[in-house]
């Protein structure tokens, strides 16, 4: 069932000086999020994500179409009657935004007092939440007496102080180290599986949507260009776009210079297997070209995991007559793709 719906929506932004022409952030977006799921939003800057995210929670309005939170079409409400639905949305950013003047409690407090839950209850939320994100210690801290991973520790709990039913996590990670990114992205896991929370994550960088997303939503010029489950966009994107991102951590085709680089080094043909969970075992396709008595060599890619299931692109260098190869190729080509680059 989704909990978030969002139908054929443009966001047109007013010029900003006369001469200039509107400028047309989101163009035609349709997208349905499913309670529960960890769904990835990825694009480059100028994308449209952060304009997207912003209409979730009604930060923004959409020029057309329709935006429906929890079954409410928030893009058709006041700004009067965006409490409740915003009560019910948390948001974790980029570059934190805690109060400076709080303390780790007092920050994660301000949410509760502007929700009006009674002080008596405050004690024991915050307890909890500094108990989950593993800042007890640190309670009676201010924020420039943290390090960056435990400021976005203290956003996450603020988010989740009013018990939200959706996280919006835009860029959250984007300014941290990779250890922490590890760290944080693994709070964002638990909070999905422990609370139930549905969680949108606002990205550019494709190793964040491999860690945490169930679901991913790959966007270029306002548009949704594709989208699909984590594993299927990473074994097979079909979209230019797609297939830029997932190339910054997937080793899949050689093409161009690679390409020129192991023709130079590597006699006979070069030829890619692609490999996929549920499809033929890399064994099979060695033990054929082996009986067909083609040799090979490993020269470029490998087997990645995502999701806990596997898949990956092996090139490799045959060697041996023309015929055995193509007779190899074939039958391999009935249970595996292969593609032949030489």
């Amino acid at each position: 069932m989704a909990i978030i719906q969002i139908a054929d929506v443009t966001k047109v932004f007013a010029a900003r000086s006369r001469g200039e022409a509107p400028s047309a952030a989101l163009d035609g977006v349709s997208l349905d999020i499913e309670r529960g799921d960890v769904f990835g939003i990825i694009g480059y800057s100028g994308a449209g994500k952060s304009t997207l995210v912003r209409l979730i929670n009604a930060l923004e309005k959409p020029t057309s179409g329709s935006v429906h939170v929890n079954d409410v079409e928030v893009s058709a409400l006041r700004e009067s009657q965006l409490r409740d639905v915003r009560l019910g949305i948390g948001m974790v950013f980029q570059q934190f935004n805690l109060f400076n003047s709080r303390t780790v409690w007092g920050n994660i407090e301000y949410p509760l007092k502007v929700a009006g839950v009674p002080k008596e209850q405050h004690q024991a939320r915050i307890s909890e939440l500094l108990h989950f994100v593993g800042l007890v210690d640190q309670a009676h801290a201010y924020p420039d007496q943290l390090s960056g991973g435990q400021k976005q520790r203290v956003g996450i709990a603020r988010a989740l102080a009013t018990s939200p039913a959706i996280l919006l996590a835009d860029e959250a990670t984007s300014a941290l180290d990779p250890e922490t990114t590890r760290e944080v992205l693994a709070l964002l896991k638990r909070v999905n599986e422990e609370f139930g929370v549905t969680i949108v994550v606002i990205t550019h960088e494709m190793e964040v949507i491999r860690s945490i997303a169930h679901k991913v939503a790959v966007m270029e010029n306002g548009r949704i260009v594709e989208t699909g489950d984590v594993f299927d966009i990473f074994a097979a994107p079909q979209a230019e776009a797609t297939k830029r991102f997932v190339s910054t951590i997937v080793t899949s085709v050689p093409a161009g210079a690679a390409l020129e680089v192991l023709r130079s080094k590597h006699p006979g043909r070069i030829v890619t297997f692609s490999f996929a969970d549920g499809n033929t075992s890399q064994s099979a396709v060695f033990l054929t070209l082996g009986q067909a008595k083609v040799g090979f060599e490993l020269v470029y890619g490998g087997i990645n995991e995502v999701q806990a299931r596997t898949f990956g692109h092996l090139t490799l260098a045959l060697t041996g007559a023309d015929d055995s190869i193509d007779s190899a190729l074939a039958s391999i080509r009935s249970v595996a793709t292969v593609t032949e680059v030489n």
